[in-house]
């Protein structure tokens, strides 16, 4: 008995994905504009959805696990993806590692190359040549920009007002320039916000496959395995009734990314299809999800609607 036409094209598509992987040597996976904050479940204008090089996490092995990273304090060496500030020559380079609290800020830094120098050169990665996230450590206040860079290859993210305590920023790109040319690489440092609260965590909400932002429920159904691939369902609705609305945001319907409880390694989920120009998705949107480890990553969607970015954030357990 045949199965179902939508069922064949996700099976065609995961398979399509599985030999990509393989062919890459599984060096393809890695990595919103403005997203959760802590007392806020969107902030202004930001990112969207899509996934290839940029977007993929950096140099992983078959197991998702990065070949040569050098993890942050207190992480067991090569099982946090995204949490170091060098990989293959590349480096981030912060301006400072202070930012004031309760106040927007420009946080400025470079990446350079094998050679030291400045990269000036990237490619396009889901329409933009950086994607820059922020997140406090215990998962809240996530944001994700979109920012710009000077001739000298400064650039320069405009971060909303963070709240005290310690922040990771992620910056996801493709050199265009360099032994890793059309590579994509995901660098982070920390920073510290001082002020009052700076050692209160919030706690992590439990897991659970359900959350509303802006009077739209999203459900996403699936069990992720560490380490292993498969699929993750997104449905949006509004008012009960399916969400078939939603507008193109960086090449597809939505943008998926997460985040590791305990140590902030970094996942981005890509989505199976991309947006065609002019098109209207929903309320059903099908993702690759391969998390390097078990335990609660704590997701962030974002996708648009009538011109407005939403972002909704809910915790999920990988086995």
């Amino acid at each position: 008995m045949s199965l179902p036409t939508r069922t064949r094209h996700r099976a065609l598509a995961l398979a399509a994905l599985s030999l990509t992987l393989a062919a890459c040597g599984s060096d393809a996976m890695s990595g919103m504009d403005h997203g959760v904050s802590p007392a806020a479940a969107t902030s202004p204008a930001g990112t969207a959805a899509g996934g290839h090089q940029g977007h993929r996490m950096p140099g992983a092995d078959a197991a998702g696990t990065p070949a040569s990273d050098a993890p942050a304090a207190g992480t067991p060496a090569g099982t946090a993806p995204g949490l170091s500030a060098e990989r293959n020559g590349y480096r981030l380079t912060g301006a400072t590692g202070t930012l004031t609290a309760g106040a927007p800020a420009e946080y400025r830094f470079a990446v350079t190359g094998p050679d030291g120098k400045p990269v000036t050169a990237f490619l396009t990665d889901q329409t933009k040549r950086m994607h820059f996230y922020a997140i406090r450590s215990d998962l809240t206040g996530f944001q994700h920009l979109h920012p710009e860079m000077a001739a000298d290859g400064t650039w320069t993210a405009p971060l909303a007002a963070l709240t005290a305590g310690t922040w990771r920023l992620y910056a996801s790109f493709v050199p265009d320039s360099g032994a890793g040319r059309g590579t994509g690489l995901v660098l982070s440092r920390t920073v510290t916000v001082p002020g009052e609260g700076a050692a209160a965590a919030a706690e992590l909400p439990a897991p659970t496959g359900t959350a509303t932002v802006d009077g739209y429920t999203v459900t996403v159904a699936g069990t992720p395995v560490a380490g292993k691939a498969g699929e993750l369902e997104v449905t949006v609705s509004k008012d009960g009734k399916p969400a078939t609305d939603l507008q193109p945001y960086l090449e597809t319907f939505a943008h998926l990314t997460a985040f590791h409880a305990g140590d902030q390694a970094f996942a981005h989920l890509h989505p199976e299809a991309k947006a065609e120009a002019g098109g209207a998705g929903g309320p059903t949107l099908a993702f690759h999800a391969e998390l390097p480890a078990a335990g609660d990553w704590r997701l962030f969607l974002q996708f648009q609607t009538g011109g407005q970015l939403h972002t909704v954030g809910l915790t999920l357990r990988a086995g």
